[in-house]
């Protein structure tokens, strides 16, 4: 056996394969000492019943990283004997009793530095689910019975995979103890009624309806009871539902006041008590943080930010917070304070005041002032709020605007001083927003929903130098398909209507614009918008966006990739869905801990006629963005 490559057919015999393993580790460590050479690639061939994904990261042996920073891994002989077993037994597990290792191919490269390591698989036949049937339900509604075996996890014909059985399982018994029926028990049978072919029986034991017990608490210092108990969704007394218990925990977490936190029955499973006492157990993490930010992207440029928080001001469970941010695009001062449980647990009141100024490509605004806002959550998905907002405003238009002539008597109907750009005022409205999200993540969502509405009114009954009313709708869906592609959607549509038909009762800062990082990504920031007869950008009252993109989240390692069509446009009316702007383009993420770090390269389908950038024409037809987070 030379140092260059080792392959080996494998037969069943396991000291054969110890014997062929220890051969190959002793070459290996005949041109290099053991724990020097570095794993450059693992192939797994003849993967096609399982997850490729997961069956590589039940594994020890693994490749390391081709970017100079990222982590290397050494081949390790033991652990590659253990893997090769390992391998077997995952397939048994899913149904594949025959599957084996065909053979092997371990090859060094020319430095012998660095090893290639090929595992192909024979998988075999699996043994298939010939029926499912599951007993002792009886005491479930018919509907949600139906329910219940339609989303069972493993169903007839598909192979007999033991993780999707116990996965099975644990789902009738959840379906029974959140109907009451604390002390339900399900058993797994499994008989064989054919060459390759098992029955999956559940027999389930309901036991008696029970109802919650009395609370006990317990790690809780600076905390004070009472602010526990009125996030439990529960109350004793009530039939016992074990959603109830993880929707108080995760109530719980979302206060931030806990490193940890877990509810859990303390009842003798014997004695079987009607009422079932339930323990909270919390550990208090850091009341008072101080976070520090820097960053970069295309847009904002050079960023910083600071902001302290104490998630106990006063005590209550109440929110106190200032923050500082200076970027190209923003920069200024807010602090903000939040009522946790207004009234009712579902209710909460926040007050938010800023000194903020925007800088964006086509304006720039000041705002000093504030707002109160009610909340109301019910449940993780579902929230709504009402806001009362006071501020005063400046804003001026982009010094390129007071060069055009053209637009002398368009500033001055927008509300704009002919001579400054400048327009001021106090804004004085109340706005409702309703939202339900059903995504799985906030950074990085790969399945679900996100539904959003927002209704201001400004003005009329209200104080304040303008009278508008403005709407805003936006709906996204993510649809994973397979193992690994993500289909991602967004729609997006508003309008903001002067009262009495007059512009200047609109904010300058109020007015649609599209274009950038996160909207029509073949243009920059705020380009997507009516022209002024000089080429530049004054944004419109009404506008559509809709972007699609399709997700590979990991093509090799962290680094994934996105195919997208953005499309929309901004009007000075009513909607023209025949004007649409679209762009397309790829892009590339990296996944980090604060989300992915993205590259999206975009190429105008449509580009606008006499479109001036900065005072100067613009030629591109396309744009490069980075940035932190998914474009939606």
């Amino acid at each position: 056996m030379d140092c260059v490559s080792a392959q080996v057919a494998m037969p069943r015999t396991r000291s054969f394969l110890t014997i062929v393993v220890l051969g190959i580790s002793l070459a290996l460590a005949a041109c290099h000492e053991e724990g020097d050479i570095k794993i450059a690639s693992l192939k797994l061939n003849g993967v096609k019943s399982v997850d490729k994904e997961q069956l590589a990261n039940a594994l020890q042996t693994r490749a390391g990283s081709r970017l100079p920073w990222g982590r290397k891994r050494f081949f390790d002989r033991r652990a590659f004997e253990a893997d090769l077993k390992r391998l077997q037994a995952f397939y048994r597990d899913r149904g594949f009793p025959d599957a084996r290792i065909a053979s092997f191919d371990v090859k060094l490269n020319d430095k012998q530095d660095q090893v290639d390591i090929t595992v192909n698989i024979s998988e075999g036949e699996p043994v298939r689910v010939a029926a499912l049937e599951v007993e002792g339900v009886d005491v479930l509604p018919e509907g949600e019975r139906k329910k219940l075996l339609q989303s069972m996890p493993l169903q007839p014909e598909q192979p007999f995979d033991r993780q999707l059985a116990l996965a099975a399982r644990e789902r009738v018994v959840n379906a029974l103890r959140d109907r009451g029926y604390a002390y339900a028990e399900v058993q797994l049978h499994e008989e064989t009624v054919g060459p390759k072919r098992s029955k999956l029986t559940l027999r389930a034991t309901p036991g008696q309806l029970a109802y919650f017990g009395p609370v006990s608490i317990a790690g809780n210092k600076s905390v004070d009871q009472y602010v526990i108990e009125r996030q439990l969704t529960y109350k004793p007394g009530e039939l016992f539902k074990r959603t109830e218990m993880r929707e108080s925990q995760r109530k719980l977490y979302r206060m931030e006041l806990f490193e940890f936190a877990n509810i859990e029955t303390s009842e003798d499973r014997d004695k079987q008590p009607v009422q079932v006492p339930t323990k909270v157990t919390v550990a208090e993490g850091k009341h008072q943080r101080l976070t520090l930010g820097v960053g970069y992207g295309t847009e904002e440029q050079a960023r910083t930010r600071i902001r302290w928080d104490h998630v106990n001001f006063t005590g209550g469970a109440r929110h106190a917070g200032f923050e500082g941010k200076w970027s190209s695009l923003d920069r200024g001062v807010r602090m903000d304070f939040q009522e946790p449980y207004f009234f009712s647990p579902h209710f909460s009141l926040a007050f938010r005041g800023e000194a903020w100024q925007a800088r964006e490509p086509v304006y720039s605004a000041n705002r000093l002032g504030g707002r109160f806002i009610l909340t109301h959550q019910a449940n993780s998905a579902n929230k709504w709020s009402v806001s009362l907002i006071d501020e005063y405003q400046r804003s001026s238009i982009a010094p390129a605007g007071l060069l055009d002539f053209t637009i002398r008597n368009a500033l001055i109907s927008l509300g704009l001083d002919p001579r400054t750009g400048e327009q001021r005022g106090t804004l004085s409205a109340v706005a409702f927003d309703v939202s339900r999200t059903t995504s799985n993540s906030v950074l990085d969502p790969r399945h679900g929903y996100i539904l959003s509405w927002h209704l201001e009114q400004a003005g009329s009954w209200l104080w304040g130098d303008f009278n508008y009313w403005s709407t805003q709708g936006e709906a996204r869906h993510y649809l994973p398909m397979g193992r690994r592609l993500v289909l991602a959607n967004r729609l997006g549509a508003g309008t903001i209507d002067g009262r009495r038909d007059l512009e200047a009762n609109v904010p300058f800062y109020k007015r649609f614009f599209l274009g950038g990082a996160s909207s029509i990504r073949g243009w920059g920031r705020f380009e997507v918008s009516p022209l002024s007869g000089f080429g530049l950008p004054i944004g419109g009252h009404t506008f559509l966006e809709g972007s699609s993109e399709a997700r590979l989240p990991a093509i090799w390692g962290k680094l994934g990739a996105v195919a997208f069509l953005d499309y929309g446009n901004v009007w000075p009316g009513t909607f023209e869905f025949g004007k649409l702007r679209y762009a397309v383009g790829p892009g590339l993420r990296y996944l980090t801990p604060i989300g992915p770090a993205r590259f999206d390269f975009g190429w105008q389908l449509a580009p606008i006629d006499n479109l001036r950038v900065n005072g100067d024409p613009e030629h591109r037809h396309w744009r490069v963005h980075f940035s932190i987070g998914q474009a939606f």
